[in-house]
Order: structure tokens, then C-alpha cells, then sequence
């Protein structure tokens, strides 16, 4: 099985192109830092940077909702590849080939983050239970909304 789950923030927008031919085909190519999981004593946080490509609506999809900081969930599958350079160099590749992509953040963090512009609306985020320490969220008192479910 090759599955390949990431979350980071994009390093730059986007870039996209498409494909030639009588239906092109929306091609995103895009790098996303993903922090490590440890650290050792006394050093920074290091991150892997880690190059991506997404196809068809997926591309769209980055294309128009995804900008550089961004923080986004991308799973595929990695994929490897070889071309030879303009040099005559044979350059070996290795990219996760993104078969679905969500945001990772509401729109309200993201825009404190890039100082609050935007116009973006503080969304509503809901509180681990700290009391229970189940992991589940609690409900706030207010929310009127029926839940979708018996």
C-alpha cells in the first residue's frame, strides 16, 4: 500500500499550469512544510519540505482556496520519477501525488495570522473537554441547531 498523509502550510502559492492537447488538464504543483514530530534538546523545530502535485479539480481546487501559509491536510500516494535536465542530467524525483486536499484551519485563524485582513469573521471553535479528558468537545450553551444525528 503507498498512502501518504500530510499536514503543513504552503511555502508559496500555488503553481499551476495545463496540460496541452484537446482537454487540458489542470496541473498544481506546490510545496508544504511539515513540522517533525520530535525535536532534540536545545534545538529549533526543523520541517521537511515536501514537494506535491495534484491533477484536474484538486489543482482547481489549491489553485483558487490555497495561498502561501496556509495550513492544509494533503493524502495521496508517493510517487517517484526520473528526467533528464537541459544539462543532459538524469534528476531523480519524488513528489506526493495529492488525491485529496482540505484546509487544516478556519478562515478566522488563518486571517490573525496574516494580520487580520480579509475581512474574514472569527469562526466558532470548539474546546477540547478538559474535565473528562475523553477528547471528545463539548457543546456550548446557545447552539439553538438540532444535531444531525439520533
Amino acid at each position: 500500500m503507498n498512502k501518504a498523509i500530510l499536514i503543513g502550510r504552503l511555502t508559496r502559492d500555488p503553481e499551476v499550469r495545463y496540460s496541452q492537447g484537446e482537454s487540458a488538464t489542470a496541473i498544481a504543483r506546490f510545496t508544504i512544510a511539515v513540522d517533525r514530530r520530535f525535536k532534540r534538546a536545545g534545538e529549533t523545530q526543523e520541517a521537511d519540505f515536501i514537494g506535491c502535485v495534484a491533477f484536474g479539480k484538486q489543482a482547481e481546487f489549491v489553485e483558487k482556496y490555497f495561498k502561501q501559509g496556509m495550513k492544509m491536510v494533503v493524502s495521496g500516494r508517493i510517487q517517484t520519477g526520473s528526467y533528464t535536465n537541459k544539462d543532459g542530467v538524469k534528476v531523480y524525483t519524488t513528489d506526493v501525488v495529492a488525491e485529496d486536499i482540505e484546509f487544516a484551519e478556519s478562515k478566522g485563524a488563518n486571517s490573525e495570522m496574516s494580520g487580520g485582513q480579509g475581512g474574514f469573521h472569527k469562526e466558532f471553535k470548539p474546546e477540547p473537554s478538559s474535565a473528562m479528558g475523553d477528547g471528545f468537545m463539548n457543546i456550548p450553551d446557545g447552539i439553538d441547531e438540532e444535531l444531525p444525528f439520533n
